[in-house]
């Protein structure tokens, strides 16, 4: 099995065009994938068929909408997990490397900055939203946020109060585990946009299954926030 999908040669990158296609048009036939790239349909199922043993795909089988007893279902091809990841992992591969260029070059600092650099674009587009929602539903409103940028996140009551923000996917998780800022700076934005304390439980970037992040209620934090201060304050004999 390959490493990487996006390998070189002829055959290779003619073998990737169709994996990427049915990346971002899947599940599609065989058929449609020949007319897009011009390939002879016995082209078109040798790619496939090398697609198919190394995982990257997987048929399925539908029925036309209509269609009744007789008649063929129709078969198509969509990717798979592997198949998509191999994808990330190109991309992964070059972000490293910027990264790590980044901090060998200039310093940690620089990481940090790069990372709070990437969460801009989620803040600016959040926060007059953010304004305008009530406090009960600004992690909800997150989440669909997330989703769409294709972290495919959820917003569920936590059991010990506040809120529990998961994210089901990471595409830069690989990235991630080597470089915290990203996750850190991540975090901080979710704070600034519900604007209430929140805490990293778990990332997909150490392991994980889902990142899940703990949102604190308002009156949680201020509980928090005046328990310790009375706890100093006892220390103290204040």
């Amino acid at each position: 099995m390959p490493t990487s999908i996006e390998s070189h040669g002829h055959e290779r990158g003619t073998r990737a065009r169709v994996a990427r296609l049915i990346l971002e048009h899947g599940p599609v036939a065989a058929a449609a994938l020949g007319e897009r790239l011009g390939l002879t349909p016995a082209a078109v199922r040798r790619h496939l068929d090398a697609l198919l043993a190394d995982g990257m795909i997987e048929p399925r089988t539908v029925r036309p909408r209509g269609q009744r007893g007789r008649g063929r279902p129709a078969k198509l091809f969509a990717i798979t997990d592997a198949g998509r990841s191999a994808f990330e992992h190109a991309y992964d591969d070059l972000a490293g490397s910027a990264l790590r260029f980044l901090a060998e070059r200039v310093g940690e600092e620089a990481v940090t900055d790069f990372a709070r650099s990437q969460v801009s674009s989620l803040l600016r587009r959040l926060e007059p939203v953010m304004r305008t929602v009530p406090a009960d539903q600004r992690v909800q409103v997150l989440a669909q946020a997330l989703s769409a940028d294709g972290y495919a996140a959820s917003a569920t009551k936590a059991n010990l109060g506040g809120d529990q923000l998961c994210q089901h996917h990471c595409p830069v998780a690989h990235v991630a585990a080597e470089f915290p800022q990203l996750c850190e700076a991540e975090t901080e934005a979710f704070a600034q946009l519900l604007g209430t304390p929140v805490q990293r439980l778990a990332t997909i970037a150490h392991g994980d299954g889902v990142c899940t992040t703990h949102v604190s209620p308002h009156a949680l934090g201020l509980a928090t926030s005046r328990a310790t201060h009375s706890d100093k304050s006892k220390e103290t004999g204040r």
